[in-house]
């Protein structure tokens, strides 16, 4: 695999897995034994046929090589992408013994990739063509002045009930129960605020959650008040905080920073789910611009979101920022080259300029709930019934957030240590710190924790 320099490692294959049933699904297929008929070109394409429980087996190939990104297809019904037979053919090319040897792609194989180069070439050509004439400007005003008076509604009776509740005291919100909240939260979509309507929510887990649980809550209607104020008195904000608050709010709104091109390295990739949508994290260090992006994706009806990076990979990319203060989610743009192995890593710093990080990125973005930080130098840490990142330099230390101690990546990360200080890359907020990657050594492969 010439344009791929060294194969994938085992970790950089299931991080492109869906979810957790999906990465143990595949592993299970990553042996020889299911496997017939497969192979691999110079141009980055790997295939196979996967015994399945009907007569025919499963017809599995994988486009890596492709600059968009890797592509799969598989002739189960499976609706998860990459499915489990597309993870466990990466995993069997991944072992580089043999199991996967270079060869002629067969017809099924050749038809597929052929077909992908042939669309894709064609939106290159309708992306250079002239676009049909823009929506009626005159219209799509109307449309956004609509839609800000009734968000405008939406935050005065906000307000409103905010006060109901600091009047009556905070003890009657854990006698009122969830439906107060979602009763709330519903107005809210209702007035076309979908940002607010997802805090409102959150607000209606505080009640009875545990110990000092009044002081969240309070903390979190303050938070609130907060950026409904932002939405009322947004014609006197400074225009990169007025971005961040409409973006707070719900509002879209395009990608408008310049094209930065970069080498990007894949730092880490995780998803977060409810009942009605999973989004996708990915976050990216520009290997010349020393920063960092995050970029989002969604699936619906229980789809895995489509952009999939393996993490440890960098790849040659535009990306451009989104408006607001202080804001790191960013557009990925066009892309020249698949992902390929990199031994760069980012910069790293201690905890306590971690802390630091965090406290000055609150100024720009009041609401942000953590910042990306790799540390340089830790070592994982017992703390009591908790656990924490300990400097091996300095006498600092950051707690690990709760969601972070109920993951199985931090016994990963305990292991990798072994006593020993390792970099980690992870998010760090007000909780706490969420490691998500992280490196045994300079020239250690980059070892997914999430």
């Amino acid at each position: 695999m010439t344009q791929q320099g060294v194969r994938w490692t085992a970790d950089q294959v299931l991080a492109l897995a869906p979810d957790a049933t999906s990465r143990k699904a595949g592993s299970k297929l990553g042996a020889a034994g299911p496997w017939s008929e497969t192979g691999c070109s110079e141009e980055g394409t790997v295939w196979g046929l996967c015994k399945g429980s009907g007569s025919k087996p499963y017809q599995t190939i994988i486009d890596i090589a492709d600059a968009s990104g890797p592509a799969y297809k598989c002739s189960c019904p499976s609706r998860k992408f990459p499915c489990k037979h597309a993870l466990g053919l990466l995993l069997l090319w991944s072992g580089d013994d043999g199991a996967v040897p270079p060869g002629q792609a067969p017809d099924w194989a050749e038809q597929w990739i052929a077909g992908r180069r042939e669309r894709a070439a064609e939106k290159r050509t309708s992306g250079t063509a002239a676009s049909p004439a823009a929506a009626d400007p005159e219209a799509a005003r109307r449309r956004a002045e609509r839609r800000a008076e009734r968000i405008t509604a939406g935050a005065t009776e906000l307000e409103q009930r905010l006060t109901d509740l600091l009047r009556g005291g905070l003890a009657a919100a854990e006698q009122a129960g969830y439906g107060l909240w979602e009763e709330t939260a519903a107005r809210m979509v209702d007035a076309q605020a979908p940002g607010l309507a997802a805090r409102v929510r959150e607000l209606g887990a505080v009640p009875g959650s545990g110990p000092g649980w009044p002081v969240r809550l309070l903390e979190e209607c303050a938070l609130l008040h907060l950026l409904d104020q932002g939405w009322l008195r947004r014609d006197r904000l400074p225009e990169p905080l007025a971005a961040t608050v409409r973006s707070r709010i719900g509002l879209p709104a395009a990608a408008d920073g310049p094209p930065v091109r970069d080498r990007w390295l894949v730092l880490a990739q995780y998803d977060t789910a409810d009942t009605r949508l999973t989004t996708r994290r990915i976050w990216l260090y520009g290997v010349e611009s020393d920063r960092t992006a995050l970029l989002l994706s969604y699936g619906v009806a229980g789809r895995a979101p489509e952009l999939a990076l393996p993490v440890g990979l960098a790849l040659e990319a535009e990306v451009s920022a989104y408006p607001g203060a202080g804001q790191v989610r960013a557009a990925l743009g066009e892309r020249f080259a698949p992902p390929a192995p990199a031994a760069v890593r980012p910069r790293g710093v201690t905890t306590a300029e971690a802390a630091a990080r965090y406290g000055e990125a609150l100024r720009a973005d009041p609401w942000l709930d953590s910042v990306p930080v790799t540390l340089e130098r830790v070592i994982p840490t017992p703390d009591g019934d908790s656990w924490q990142l300990a400097d091996a330099d300095e006498d600092a230390a950051l707690p690990l957030t709760p969601a972070a101690r109920s993951r199985a990546g931090l016994w990963r990360l305990v292991a990798l240590s072994g006593g020993a200080p390792v970099k980690v890359f992870g998010e760090c907020g007000h909780q706490g710190f969420t490691p998500l990657t992280a490196w045994a050594r300079d020239e250690g492969t980059a070892v997914p924790l999430c």
